[in-house]
């Protein structure tokens, strides 16, 4: 897929990041992929566990070098990045999918099934994308922030999280840059999900904030904020990530969507 110049080779000679005026403290440069070492690396991450602050101290300035922060699990069943299978070969690039198209096509292929479980689901036609709110009440970085160190607060989501950086043009292509294959029962080309998160993030301020092996954390700088857009939301959530409705369409949209600051997603 196509991606910005990698500012990453510079950190195997310069660890410290100081010729991009970067302060980074102890980490390493992953380029393990499931085909073998990627030509160049794909990611940094400390080595030390992340601390509430550490996105707004390092990840901020990092962003101004074309390297964009994420929190990483490194503690889970799976492994870290380093033992993720990560294929960034096998992916597209994200700007080459119509975001509605992707969803829409999940939608045909897996509402036949929820209609069974759920009748209050709106049917097997794709209800289209919920609308966007008019402005958003808060800065999409400042909320990502925010909610990178409620995450590290909490210390419930992941087990051991560290604070990796990553070549991307844009939040919402992360996974995609490095090969993310967190979602692959459900679609090989996360690329193609990478589209819907770009119009999450033109629509909601959306921001990818954490990565496990099959967990994607977003936050939201302009969540839904009434029961109508929650819904529609929800269904667009249906689409993206199936696993993740273990509710009805509305119970899921009154309590993952409505007002939340970020949505999670896992795959089975």
């Amino acid at each position: 897929m196509a991606t910005l110049p990698n500012s990453l080779p510079t950190l195997a000679t310069d660890p410290s990041g100081r010729s991009l005026g970067l302060g980074l403290p102890l980490g390493r440069l992953i380029d393990a992929t499931d085909d073998g070492p990627w030509h160049e690396p794909l990611l940094w991450h400390a080595e030390y566990g992340a601390s509430s602050g550490a996105w707004t101290a390092l990840g901020t300035p990092a962003a101004r070098t074309g390297l964009l922060p994420v929190l990483i699990d490194v503690g889970g069943t799976q492994g870290g990045p380093a033992e993720w299978e990560l294929m960034p070969g096998e992916m597209s690039y994200p700007g080459d999918h119509d975001p509605e198209e992707v969803l829409a096509g999940f939608w045909e292929e897996y509402a036949a099934d929820e209609l069974d479980a759920d009748e209050e689901f709106p049917g097997e036609t794709w209800p289209g994308l919920a609308d966007a709110p008019a402005s958003l009440p808060a800065d999409p970085d400042t909320r990502a922030a925010e909610t990178a160190n409620a995450l590290l607060d909490e210390g419930t989501w992941f087990k051991d999280p560290r604070l990796a950086l990553v070549p991307a043009r844009r939040s919402a292509d992360i996974p995609a840059a490095i090969g993310w294959t967190g979602p692959l029962n459900h679609e090989n080309d996360v690329a193609r999900l990478c589209a819907v998160l770009r119009s999450w993030e033109d629509r909601f301020g959306i921001r990818v904030v954490a990565l496990g092996f099959d967990r994607l954390v977003v936050s939201v700088a302009a969540p839904p904020t009434t029961r109508e857009v929650a819904e529609a939301v929800a269904a667009e959530h249906f689409a993206f990530c199936p696993d993740n409705m273990t509710a009805s369409l509305r119970e899921y949209a009154e309590h993952q969507v409505l007002g939340q600051r970020f949505w999670s997603f896992w795959w089975d």
